[in-house]
């Protein structure tokens, strides 16, 4: 693969086709962090309501700090992984008990913080501070993946990405190449026929006169599939533990529930043992408790 015209082909190709996201539109390191906090694993178009009312609410880390959990997580209802917004809540409060009230700026700093992994961490500084960081999603390992036609490693992948990106050129790259993986490179039907870099692709190379110009014929070739950071298929959601646990936080978040009606609530048609563990996974993880034989948020 040639880099440097790979780069330049996507980028070219990219930045007039950039969807137009609110948190696009700043470089306020705490509005970048809240955005990729809420945008893990939710469709953007969902985020994107709630992002707006969150930032309105709570438009510093001493804001968030300073509210109770109870509100976050009433405004946070409706995107699930409720876990991420104690996260957020814990990461906040560590900001103003040892960075002044700062997002913190520096790779190590920011990977201290409740909750912010690796890629979190290189997106505050490729999208709030324009450094040169290049930052690894599902989306961009599956691109790296196919572009190479080679199953990669976590490592590999940014090992990779950090060499190719183009320096001075952070935050038009990292977005184009997310944008691509999102729209065009997808998981499930990847418009390969449409590709602007299919010429500079292995993946497509290799499958080039034997499928079909939509590239589902030759999925099963597909080299993102067993490389790491790409997204997996999720378990059944009807009827899942995780819909169950959805159903109470999203009650919780409009009244309180009597412990002997969570079994309902959860719709577990009764089965007061599973509605016992799930309730006590919740407690656990500091997003509800009970008292007095009612459950509330905290």
């Amino acid at each position: 693969m040639n880099h440097s015209l790979f780069v330049e082909t996507l980028l070219t190709w990219g930045m007039p086709r950039l969807r137009d996201l609110p948190w696009r539109n700043t470089r306020d390191p705490w509005a970048v962090l809240v955005s990729e906090v809420m945008a893990q694993q939710t469709q953007v178009s969902r985020v994107i309501p709630k992002y707006l009312a969150f930032m309105r609410e709570y438009p510093t880390p001493t804001a968030c700090a300073d509210a109770p959990l109870a509100n976050l997580l009433t405004l946070w209802s409706g995107l699930g992984y409720p876990r991420r917004c104690k996260n957020l809540h814990d990461a906040a409060r560590a900001m103003v008990q040892s960075h002044h009230g700062e997002v913190p700026r520096n790779l190590d700093e920011l990977l201290a913080l409740p909750g912010v992994g690796p890629y979190t961490a290189r997106a505050v500084l490729a999208f709030a501070a324009a450094q040169d960081v290049a930052v690894v999603d599902t989306n961009v390992a599956r691109v790296l993946a196919r572009v190479t036609n080679q199953p990669l490693t976590a490592r590999a992948s940014q090992d990779l990405a950090d060499h190719v990106l183009p320096r001075g050129q952070s935050w038009e790259w990292n977005q184009v190449l997310m944008d691509f993986g999102a729209q065009v490179c997808t998981a499930r039907r990847p418009q390969c026929g449409e590709c602007p870099i299919r010429t500079h692709c292995a993946w497509n190379a290799e499958c080039s006169g034997e499928t079909p110009a939509d590239g589902i014929a030759h999925a099963s070739n597909d080299p993102a599939r067993s490389s790491a950071l790409t997204s997996r298929p999720q378990a059944r959601f009807e009827g899942s533990d995780r819909q169950a646990r959805g159903l109470l936080m999203k009650t919780l978040a409009e009244r309180g529930v009597k412990q002997q009606d969570v079994a309902r609530v959860m719709n577990l048609n009764g089965d007061t043992r599973r509605a016992g563990r799930l309730l006590e996974s919740l407690v656990n993880d500091g997003l509800v408790v009970v008292r007095d034989g009612w459950c509330r948020l905290p």
